[in-house]
């Protein structure tokens, strides 16, 4: 049977064909000389739908480590669950903790193994070295990985990377003392200068940002532990 024509339409070649974008939510992690912190914010979204206002996203995943693998919930589910699962046959194996140096380079294993078909993440590591200092390791979506003193990555790190740049590497800024001609030292931050940043960048991300929002969850890890933080965030 012969299906009847169709009438053309003024309208018929206005079919959306916009991009579709995707987006990770912030996450940061930063190093001190005694500490480690990793915080993200809380909100799930799908285009302009939030679909939770308290999605976890950094996890303590045992041995003083802090890990985050944000993006596809999926893979990101996925990659948490195969590290805690091999982390636990670690343990039965070799009756030790995980080191940071060691968490990073089986990360990189697992994210190159995928990488013909790889999680859709982006990955940062916190945890404390062998000295007892502060480590954040990041990982692209293959396994390429470096270890950094700070590292915003997601849906606004392009807000927040600069601003970290400038507070904690102290980049661009010079010593008060020599009238602009030499450099600003580097030095550790303490933690509590370091929570503060964190809450700055996060309020103000929410400001400029809509993906972002409803809470902010920061995870501290210190030779006792680690310890988690909650501060609420704009929820519009």
């Amino acid at each position: 049977m012969t299906q009847p024509a169709t009438l053309a339409s003024d309208y018929s070649n206005e079919v959306a064909q916009e991009p579709i974008e995707h987006r990770f939510n912030p996450y940061t992690g930063i190093a001190g000389e005694d500490f480690a912190v990793l915080a993200g914010d809380t909100r799930n979204t799908s285009g302009y739908n939030i679909n939770s206002r308290y999605d976890p996203r950094v996890f303590d995943v045992g041995d003083n480590l802090l890990l985050t693998a944000n993006g596809f919930a999926a893979d990101s589910a996925q990659l948490i669950s195969v590290f805690k699962n091999q982390l636990e046959w670690y343990h039965f194996d070799h009756n030790k903790a995980l080191s940071p140096q060691s968490a990073a380079r089986f990360i990189q294993h697992l994210l190159y193994g995928k990488r013909f078909f790889p999680y859709y993440v982006y990955t940062i590591l916190a945890g404390l070295d062998e000295e007892g200092k502060g480590a954040i390791y990041s990982f692209d979506p293959v396994g390429s990985y470096e270890r950094e003193q700070c590292r915003a990555a997601g849906a606004a790190s392009s807000l927040i990377m600069p601003f970290l740049d400038n507070q904690v590497n102290f980049k661009n800024q010079m010593d008060p003392a020599s009238h602009g001609t030499e450099k600003r030292p580097l030095r550790y931050l303490s933690l509590e200068e370091v929570i503060q940043l964190v809450r700055d960048a996060f309020t103000s991300v929410t400001e400029r940002h809509i993906q972002v929002g409803d809470g902010l969850e920061i995870l501290i890890v210190t030779k006792d532990g680690v310890k988690t933080e909650y501060y609420p965030l704009k929820k519009d």
